[in-house]
């Protein structure tokens, strides 16, 4: 199955709460004959786009393709959560690699964190950074599990941004009495996903980045160049990137071994007027401990905007029903509240659940399967592609050494396992275990 195609209509945003409050930007023509770059990347979402961007710094001819709209899948897609560290703890990281290569990826992603904030204020992208990360912790062992590790990042890597929240603190916090307890990571935050991405295409095309939509790759000659082909046009590049993530397809198979594209959902309500401030006291985002984890925050014009629910198909489930069941959970008080908006997305997830940094060929560079903590890791994962391309491929190179395994069963059953997996994950979630 093609998921470029399975669930959206050709060359449009789904029917999101994003898409609907974007900022217009000027389309982009599609790739027509033959042309010669010194990169071409493939995928125009915050991986690729951040890749064109800081290549075009650099002075390299860089051409970009994406087959449907920049921003198009995950990129425009996410609950916009910008959250601090890698996608797993720095205890795993440390018992995986050694205390010293844990330091440096901390202080990646503490990087990754700090070069949205900056892209956004060099670049005047119109999106607000609203700071404020909030996880909640459904019963008290993860409760203390969770304050313990707030003590290990400010006693061992000097993180000093977790506050701790008690019962009666993440009551105060959310409109909910399932949870009961977690902390706040205030230098963490959110923002408008879909408008960030058109941001960063908006700073690499006029950095010199030569973007082209609605131009889907069909397939790739490897060798001492690399050509990409599409349906109407052809790319002859020195070098080439995949940032295609969930949507890469079977352009690489090395890639897909190890990165397994999943979907998740999200849903905007009506505006909630004063009931809002019900739901959330203060202005930040929020995500669960649960295994297929909520998360959910307050858009501009007080709407939620929660995220959440079980799928196992690639096909689109009937979407409000897939989120309204667990937005219900934690906050029934909206049973009767008006959904206004309804999509879904496909990332891209590993098995350890940390990014896959490769070397698919000997000219090409791909990062992906971000799982989940994709916003911030993304775009530094862009950067670090364009310095390897300019052969400073030592941070590539850290993240490249990540024990990363291949899906049991190889592509043909990885998602037959991760079903097994997540029916049984959910039923542990539901048991409260």
């Amino acid at each position: 199955m093609n998921l470029l195609h399975a669930n959206d209509r050709a060359g449009e945003y789904p029917p999101s709460y994003y898409a609907a409050t974007r900022t217009p930007l000027p389309a982009f023509a599609p790739l027509q004959g033959e042309t010669h770059a010194d990169v071409c990347i493939v995928g125009g979402g915050y991986t690729g786009l951040s890749a064109a961007l800081h290549l075009a710094q650099k002075g390299y001819d860089v051409v970009l393709l994406e087959a449907h709209k920049l921003g198009f899948g995950a990129s425009g897609r996410n609950g916009g959560q910008v959250g601090s560290g890698q996608r797993q703890d720095q205890d795993w990281i440390e018992a995986a690699v050694g205390v010293e290569a844990a330091h440096k990826l901390w202080d990646l992603a503490e990087e990754s964190k700090a070069l949205v904030k900056n892209l956004i204020q060099s670049h005047n992208i119109p999106v607000t950074f609203c700071p404020g990360i909030a996880h909640a912790c459904w019963t008290d062992a993860q409760v203390r599990d969770s304050h313990a590790y707030a003590e290990k990042l400010q006693r061992d890597y000097g993180y000093t941004h977790l506050e701790a929240l008690d019962l009666k603190g993440i009551q105060a916090l959310i409109g909910s009495k399932v949870y009961k307890g977690g902390e706040i990571d205030r230098d963490a935050g959110h923002l408008h996903p879909l408008n960030y991405a058109l941001g960063l295409a908006s700073a690499a095309a006029k950095s010199g980045a030569r973007l082209h939509e609605m131009s889907e790759v069909t397939h790739i000659d490897h060798g001492a160049t690399a050509t990409v082909h599409t349906a109407q046009g052809r790319v002859i590049a020195k070098q080439l990137i995949l940032a295609g993530n969930g949507y890469l397809g079977n352009l690489a198979p090395k890639v897909a071994a190890k990165v397994m594209p999943i979907n998740n959902f999200i849903v905007a309500t009506e505006p909630l007027g004063d009931r809002a401030r019900d739901i959330l006291s203060q202005p930040v985002a929020v995500a669960d401990t649960k295994f297929v984890v909520n998360y959910w925050r307050l858009s501009e014009d007080n709407r939620l905007l929660f995220g959440g629910g079980e799928s196992y198909g690639y096909r689109f489930p009937d979407l409000i029903k897939a989120v309204s069941k667990p937005m219900l959970q934690v906050y029934p008080q909206l049973k009767n509240t008006k959904i206004d908006y309804a999509w879904g997305g496909t990332l891209a997830i590993t098995m350890n659940r940390m990014p896959c940094f490769t070397r698919p060929a000997p000219n090409t560079l791909s990062a992906s399967g971000y799982s989940g903590h994709g916003v911030a890791m993304a775009t530094l994962a862009g950067k670090i592609l364009a310095e390897a391309t300019a052969a400073q491929s030592e941070r590539f190179d850290l993240m490249a050494s990540l024990p990363q395994p291949r899906f049991p069963g190889g592509v043909a059953l990885r998602w037959p396992m991760l079903v097994l997996a997540m029916t049984w994950y959910s039923m542990r979630d539901r048991l409260g275990l």
